[in-house]
């Protein structure tokens, strides 16, 4: 039975042209006001004229009541919605930009503005004495973005991150997005909050210097797109179409980014003390190859270890070397 209550679809309600409707409604209220001035001068030439006194009331009464048809007169522009109810019926959404008229006493319904960045709800309403009314509001079907604020969460490896994404997204079903949820821009905040949370705590900030595992840094891309999918299926219910979602922010929380910067120095200079020692290496082999081929000189394994002592301290040296000339003999 929930579910069934949660299927609406949208569908077109009856409307009619807006600007013929108008232009009748005009002619008819300057009729009313003619039956007016037409049955005050029948009453001042014979008082008891019966046909001056119908005249009269009927055109006041319709001057008082004449305002009511005009209410079904609804303007779109491009990329707006108007859900429509008639006594809390719901009987379809004008999707079309234009001019309509439709039943004078249908309202539109819609979900207060809300800044999901504050939580602040900003209804566009006019008040009367005791109720708050709202009057053709109407729902964009624009591209929105959603920017919710940073969130602190921990990652695969326990390490408190900060993080933030931009949701661009759009309402597809306005029959959906009014009556399935109390307001969908709330709900897709909360959502948005939810499915972030849910989808970093499965990777690390950054893979390990053996492994290849994907992470928030290397690898946004994926990570985005899962974050896109997952919250999908969660505002599907809302009438909502995901169209992007992007990482904005990534850093390591406040308390550990100090202790994170000085591991991630001393991993680099492991990483290129590493490179130096390999090159190193290299062309200490080089150098004996190439001694023993031409027959340059011909050391014993003594003089080969000293010279390969020598050529890495040289090599891996932080500062330049200072050479000692020695002016004896070989040995």
């Amino acid at each position: 039975m929930e579910a069934k209550k949660l299927q609406f679809e949208e569908k077109c309600p009856r409307a009619l042209p807006g600007m013929p409707m108008m232009i009748l409604l005009i002619l008819i209220y300057l009729a009313g006001l003619a039956a007016v001035i037409y049955g005050g001068i029948l009453m001042e030439e014979n008082e008891a004229s019966v046909g001056g006194i119908i005249f009269f009331v009927t055109g006041i009464v319709y001057l008082c009541l004449g305002w009511i048809p005009f209410m079904g007169l609804k303007i779109l522009k491009p990329q707006e919605a108007m859900v429509l109810t008639l006594f809390g019926r719901y009987i379809g959404t004008l999707r079309e930009e234009g001019f309509y008229y439709v039943n004078p006493f249908v309202s539109s319904v819609a979900p207060p503005d809300t800044d999901v960045s504050s939580g602040a709800i900003l209804a566009k309403t006019t008040f009367t004495k005791s109720n708050q009314i709202a009057v053709n509001r109407k729902i964009s079907l624009k591209a929105i973005s959603l920017n919710n604020a940073k969130q602190k969460i921990n990652d695969l490896l326990g390490n408190p991150v900060e993080i933030g994404i931009v949701v661009i997204w759009r309402v597809v079903n306005t029959a959906k997005a009014v009556f399935n949820v109390d307001n969908y821009k709330e709900y897709l905040s909360i959502q948005a909050d939810a499915a972030l949370r849910n989808i970093v705590r499965m990777y690390p900030y950054d893979v390990s210097a053996e492994g290849d595992e994907k992470s928030l840094r290397g690898s946004s891309r994926e990570i985005c797109e899962r974050i896109r999918e997952d919250l999908q299926s969660k505002v599907d219910i809302a009438g909502i179409e995901i169209i992007e979602a992007r990482i904005t922010y990534l850093a390591y929380a406040p308390e550990i980014a100090a202790a994170m910067l000085q591991r991630q120095q001393a991993t680099a200079i492991i990483d290129a003390r590493k490179m130096i020692v390999d090159g190193a290496v290299g062309m200490v082999e080089m150098a004996l190859a190439k001694l023993s081929e031409n027959n340059i000189v011909v050391l014993d394994d003594e003089r080969k270890a000293a010279m390969v002592s020598n050529l890495l301290v040289v090599l891996c040296g932080n500062r330049d070397a200072q050479p000692v000339v020695n002016s004896g003999s070989l040995y």
